[in-house]
């Protein structure tokens, strides 16, 4: 009980914070009486106090709140893979993307940013000195590599978040649309960029600057695989094509796992199949024992989800493709061993024939389906694509292809596509698009978007000299 008052309490505190956000932003600080936010929150003023003793710990927590959500937002889009110039663009972007989806906090934050350090509350300097500390690292790093010039650190810093904040600014006030932020944020960080570059060169640094790519994935993909574009400097069109949807029936997915017998290997094709996988599993409120089980996960991404999800990966083939998967296993004896593929429920047959042929038991489970998505779903990708002209289309399985002719209503594929450029993530893919005498220009030797990005650039430089 008394954890569901600390509960209930913590929940209003939260509304009540919310509340006089809104509030603060629209006056003053030093105008708001406390009976202003208790009435926006419905919430006695008596019983106000109980949250908080004065307006300046109200204010305080304001923003201390967003503070930190802040940063949780900057720290999640960074990733030790990422390179120096991937490091920035991260920062910069979901610091302006925090900033422009919360209007009411930026406001109120652009107020003291600029004020004195002895002016400013010390939990509040903490918190924004931390958001400096990370950006400071990212200096640190590209000076020692030589990419930033040398540059007095402080003065970079309120540089860059200077013209955040002085973006961020224009964003609000003119009501950017869903376009325009994204052009928004693409100039201001190539500004960024040119005042730190030592000897700036975008053809290196943004090497698909001025390039317009229509990406069709599924609807949960799409978003996350437009950013392997985008800090390469190309516009992206996010077209889903597919929507992951469960299977027909779970019964043979069930019986699998649920048989006291487990397989001696379990092959996850996708980071679909691992999601699916572990969500039907909390369904059935049970634990898979992998303790006699070898796990294979098929590309990064893949292994990945297993992490996440506590799958112990055994194996990641070389090469994230069904060879990789068979050159992987040949080296242990597979005679009698039985191989589980939990996959789409429209899989294809060249993995499992690859394994049998090696004497392997192949049990193959569909564990979701793909569909055309939702009409609402693709409304704005489809207004997007209207009004441009793309490069190239990237398609990452002969699904997406498909499904992108169907939405479009394209009867001759080969007219279509005449005068772009064509790429397809891998040779199956790409053989389904040239079975329609659509030209494919681009394919990468690594499966994966990363590998496809690469090919990309490599492709536009040889074209362009």
């Amino acid at each position: 009980m008394k954890k569901r008052r600390h509960f209930l309490k913590e929940q209003k505190k939260g509304l009540i914070l919310d509340k006089a956000t809104e509030l603060f932003a629209r006056k003053d600080f030093y105008e708001v009486m406390m009976d202003d936010v208790a009435h926006l929150s419905k919430v006695a003023k008596g019983t106000l106090y109980n949250y908080f003793e004065s307006k300046e710990e109200l204010y305080n927590q304001i923003i201390l709140n967003n503070l930190e959500n802040l940063l949780s937002s900057v720290r999640s889009s960074l990733s030790n893979e990422l390179s120096i110039i991937e490091l920035l663009y991260a920062y910069v972007s979901s610091f302006y993307q925090y900033l422009v989806s919360h209007k009411n906090f930026f406001r109120i934050y652009l107020k003291i940013f600029w004020k004195e350090d002895e002016e400013i509350e010390t939990s509040i300097k903490l918190k924004s000195e931390e958001l400096s500390s990370i950006l400071s690292d990212i200096i640190y790093k590209g000076k020692r590599e030589n990419l930033f010039r040398d540059l007095e650190e402080d003065f970079v810093i309120r540089l860059i978040i200077g013209n955040i904040f002085n973006s961020v600014k224009r964003s609000i006030d003119n009501n950017f649309s869903h376009d325009q932020l994204l052009a928004e944020r693409e100039n201001l960080f190539d500004f960024i960029l040119h005042s730190l570059y030592a000897g700036f060169d975008n053809s290196i640094i943004r090497p698909l600057k001025n390039k317009t790519i229509v990406l069709t994935r599924t609807v949960e993909q799409s978003t996350e695989s437009a950013a392997v574009f985008s800090e390469l400097g190309a516009k992206v069109i996010t077209f889903p094509t597919l929507e992951i949807v469960p299977p027909a029936n779970w019964k043979n997915f069930d019986e699998m796992v649920l048989d006291k017998n487990k397989p001696d290997f379990i092959i996850f094709t996708s980071a679909h199949t691992v999601t699916m996988f572990a969500q039907r599993l909390k369904e059935l409120q049970k634990d898979f024992d992998f303790s006699h089980t070898k796990v294979v996960a098929i590309g990064s991404k893949t292994n990945q989800i297993c992490t996440q999800n506590n799958i112990p990966v055994n194996i990641i083939p070389e090469k994230f493709s069904g060879e990789g998967v068979v050159a992987a296993l040949s080296k242990f004896n597979l005679k009698n061993k039985i191989i589980f593929i939990p996959r789409s429920a429209i899989g294809r047959a060249e993995l499992p024939k690859g394994l049998e042929e090696l004497g392997a038991i192949i049990k193959t489970v569909p564990v979701y389906n793909v569909s055309l998505p939702r009409k609402s779903v693709v409304e704005e990708s489809l207004k997007q694509l209207k009004e441009s002209k793309p490069d190239v289309y990237v398609f990452t399985s002969p699904s997406t292809f498909e499904n992108f002719l169907t939405i479009m209503k394209i009867d001759i594929p080969a007219n279509y596509f005449k005068g772009v450029d064509v790429a397809a993530i891998g040779p199956t893919t790409k053989s389904a698009i040239e079975s329609r005498k659509v030209k494919v220009n681009i394919m990468p030797s690594e499966y994966t978007i990363k590998g496809l990005a690469n090919k990309m650039i490599e492709y536009y430089r040889l074209k362009e000299k």
